[in-house]
């Protein structure tokens, strides 16, 4: 989402615990939640722009982009006139009940499925949160009962047109529970712990500001206690970051393949490259689920309205355009154009994947004999900066290897509009911005040694270009 930071107006500090923090030895007594200082994404009014505006842009892609036309006539005020629903026609029933069921569905199998219990990464405050780790087996779990239908009942049955025929009102659905989930964790962020003592914020989320506070978050490890299971810590932003979204990303591409067949009789090779592709990519990121607990989003960010909307909006409904186009325009590519694409993703995945795992092996094991012979800056943060390998290429080489495989996601679609390759623009803004947050995140807590970090390794993200 967005753009970058602003200085916040000067405000009185609010009354914080002081909390006695060890760092290699050294003590220090430093507030448990600071003011924060400074605004991100240009501040109250950009957070509230940001949270007006991707909801429309949702709506908009939708309308632009369905099985009447997809072109850039959506621009004029008549096609959207003829196409509107009326508000009361954003609203469906039907389809808010289908998503309660689907959020039902997950904190069932959330409950009920084993994994182990995995500790984050250290807390401010010096404690470590707990997470369930059987994300994984709950995505097989959820796409072979979809595929377990397909295969018996076959591409008619209601599990798939239902998709179709509610979509728009599926959208609102997920939109309300997101603003209901953001608005929650705000207020929920205001009453003291269990302890007596404060929670722990966001250093980033506690400005004072309700739109901004309620944009990027206040509190950096909302809980639930699940009445029958009060022993059991329910994460509510690790829990978000890859089930809803993503395990509804591939089912709505599952979804959008059957209605082609449906529609057309047969399943095109390039619709079968994109769920492939997005599957493998959602896949894989369950498979690596405790990779999560050491991203940006669950050590440094709160759970707000960003995280919450982007969470189970924008990604499962405008991550799955590809998919959505193709189904009811379908593009036959043929053996060479399948396998130049194949090759783009494989590109990509292999950047990618190669790159966190050196990073997570590297942190984790650093004795490994894969990681072993990496030069690195030690800091007097106490960690250690990676200065070889693919982190000595790019200081965020793992984004190039992202973005790469983005354009494999578009290219199946064809030339026909450039719509569907909203994607990788999209994308390439995300990851820059990113970029931007990650940069200065580190020049803050490593301070002259990222700027040495910078001297050794000089490119950002694009080797000897950026």
């Amino acid at each position: 989402m967005p753009s970058k930071n602003a200085n916040a107006p000067k405000a009185a500090p609010a009354a914080v615990d002081a909390k006695t923090v060890d760092r290699k030895d050294v003590k220090t007594t430093e507030p448990l939640n600071p003011k924060t200082t400074h605004y991100e994404f240009a501040g109250p009014i950009g957070a509230l722009g940001v949270t007006l505006l991707t909801p429309a842009f949702t709506y908009l892609l939708y309308f632009a982009c369905n099985e009447t036309s997809c072109s850039s006539s959506f621009l004029s005020l008549a096609s959207l006139q003829s196409q509107w629903p009326g508000w009361a026609g954003l609203l469906d029933p039907e389809a808010i009940r289908a998503y309660l069921k689907w959020w039902q569905l997950l904190l069932v199998l959330w409950v009920f499925i084993p994994g182990p219990w995995v500790e984050g990464t250290e807390l401010r405050d010096g404690t470590r949160a707990q997470y369930k780790m059987n994300g994984f087996r709950t995505f097989v779990g959820v796409i072979a009962m979809q595929v377990g239908v397909l295969l018996w009942y076959g591409p008619r049955h209601a599990v798939f047109t239902f998709v179709w025929e509610h979509y728009l009102g599926l959208i609102t659905a997920a939109c309300l529970f997101s603003f209901a989930l953001a608005i929650h964790v705000y207020a929920s962020s205001y009453i003291p712990a269990k302890n007596g003592g404060s929670k722990l914020l966001a250093l980033g989320g506690n400005s004072g500001n309700v739109i901004y506070d309620f944009f990027i978050g206040r509190e950096l490890n909302p809980t639930l206690n699940l009445p029958f299971l009060p022993d059991q810590p329910f994460d509510i932003k690790q829990f978000a970051e890859l089930r809803p979204g993503i395990i509804l990303w591939v089912a709505l591409n599952i979804a959008f393949a059957a209605h082609q067949f449906v529609e057309f009789g047969r399943v095109t090779d390039s619709i079968v490259l994109v769920c492939v592709f997005q599957g493998w990519y959602c896949l894989d990121s369950l498979w690596n689920e405790e990779a999560v607990l050491t991203t940006m989003d669950i050590t440094t960010d709160a759970f707000g309205f960003m995280l919450s909307f982007g969470d189970l909006v924008w990604v499962p409904f405008t991550y799955s355009l590809q998919a959505r186009y193709l189904a009811s325009h379908p593009i036959d590519l043929g053996l060479w154009k399948s396998a130049a694409i194949v090759a783009v993703q494989l590109t990509g995945y292999y950047i990618f994947r190669s790159a966190n795992t050196q990073k997570n092996t590297f942190r984790n094991t650093p004795t490994h004999p894969s990681v072993s012979h990496l030069t690195y800056l030690q800091t007097s943060y106490g960690t250690r900066l990676i200065t070889s390998g693919w982190w000595g290429t790019a200081r965020h080489i793992n984004y190039l290897g992202d973005w790469i495989m983005a354009w494999a996601w578009c290219l199946p679609t064809g030339f026909a509009t450039p719509i569907t390759y909203f994607y990788v623009g999209y994308f390439a803004v995300l990851l820059v911005h990113r970029e931007r947050r990650d940069e200065e995140k580190c020049g803050r807590k490593y301070g002259k040694d990222w700027e040495e970090y910078k001297r050794r390794v000089r490119w950002r993200i694009v080797p000897y270009v950026y």
